[in-house]
């Protein structure tokens, strides 16, 4: 009998969290004892897993003893927190926040592009796990980097607004509700799309029938932090800090799976026809590439699956090497949980 292992699922109410637990299940990961751990608000929750009532106990420091593998998504201060205590107590923590991604000491992985990095995690028993928009980029960017580094990338994000929480589903959903109950559409003082006086709580304006190209905070420089984990991450997982990378991180009016456009400047040549083929070949990712059969992928054919989709696949014509491409993936899956646990694979498979 293959070894098992118990697993601690943090912020197991959450949108990821949820995801988490359904992904260890599908994949049948050898699980001999779940713990799903959350704040005190829901405590004393049940939760299904493999056919079975779990209970949901409360974050504290005290809650690892046993844990050989942490899944984290609770966010960065809860991470800072409560991570290192995980860790301290013998389990490899896996953690889905933006807490411990640049720090040196912790690895920063996606499967298919850098899974030899999982051997940094003894440092502090804590791997990290990217961004959701950077996993996506970097699935499709590495194996054409393998056969021409890249010199250049800019990235423009259409990230949904499950990558903000369950809190932004709802918003999403009641400002929809809102503009079909008060007939928003009809009024002709108003834009078509306007919902109305409404209590934005996720976004600082209605994201309903809008684009906000406004992603987590503004720094110094005139980019948002989002923008600069795309900058940042995709340069450490890709182990080349020459990458000149430039993003606009936008928010737009779907459910679930982000989508880029992406345009990249390679040292030598690479055709649109060897793209396809390096593509075609890829783990974890499908080329759906036939515009004369409106075949590019879609946020919509995305959600609920763990691959990255790569279309629209084009020679840049403004310079030299540089091709264009259009990628998509289901963020709260491949650009959260379904990473995590694949790290968790590879880390049974070759550490623990």
């Amino acid at each position: 009998m293959s070894k098992e292992y118990s697993v601690a699922v943090v912020g197991a109410t959450g949108a990821v969290g949820k995801m988490m637990i359904k992904v260890l299940d599908e994949r049948d990961f050898p699980v001999s004892n779940i713990k799903l751990l959350a704040s005190e608000r829901s405590q004393g929750k049940k939760m299904r897993f493999r056919g079975e009532d779990v209970v949901v106990e409360k974050l504290d420091h005290d809650s690892f003893d046993g844990v050989d593998i942490a899944l984290f998504s609770a966010g960065a201060s809860r991470s800072l927190e409560f991570a290192p205590s995980a860790a301290r107590a013998g389990a490899v923590v896996i953690d889905n926040s933006s807490a411990w991604r640049m720090d040196p000491d912790v690895p920063l992985v996606v499967p298919e592009v850098n899974p030899h990095a999982i051997s940094g995690y003894k440092k502090k028993g804590i791997i990290a796990n990217p961004n959701c928009s950077t996993i996506q980029m970097v699935v499709a960017l590495k194996p054409l980097y393998d056969y021409s580094p890249i010199k250049r990338i800019v990235v423009s994000t259409y990230q949904a607004v499950s990558g903000s929480g369950q809190k932004a589903i709802d918003e999403l959903e009641e400002e929809i509700k809102q503009w079909v109950i008060k007939g928003c559409g009809n009024d002709p003082g108003k834009s078509k799309g306007y919902v109305g006086e409404f209590e934005y709580k996720a976004y600082p304006h209605q994201i309903a029938f809008n684009c906000l190209p406004h992603i987590d905070v503004f720094l110094e420089n005139g980019y948002t932090k989002e923008e600069m984990k795309m900058v940042n991450e995709t340069r450490k997982i890709m182990e080349d800090d020459s990458i000149m990378v430039s993003a606009t991180t936008v928010r737009v009016p779907v459910f679930f799976g982000h989508s880029e456009a992406v345009n990249c400047q390679f040292e030598r040549e690479i055709t649109v026809e060897k793209a396809r083929e390096l593509l075609e070949k890829a783990e974890g990712v499908k080329v759906l590439d036939d515009p004369e059969e409106n075949l590019y992928p879609m946020a919509i054919k995305a959600e609920g699956t763990d691959y990255t989709y790569v279309g629209r696949i084009r020679k840049d014509i403004s310079q030299e090497n540089g091709l264009d491409m259009w990628i998509v993936a289901d963020n709260i899956r491949k650009g959260a949980a379904t990473n995590a646990v694949q790290i968790a694979e590879k880390l049974i498979e070759s550490y623990l």
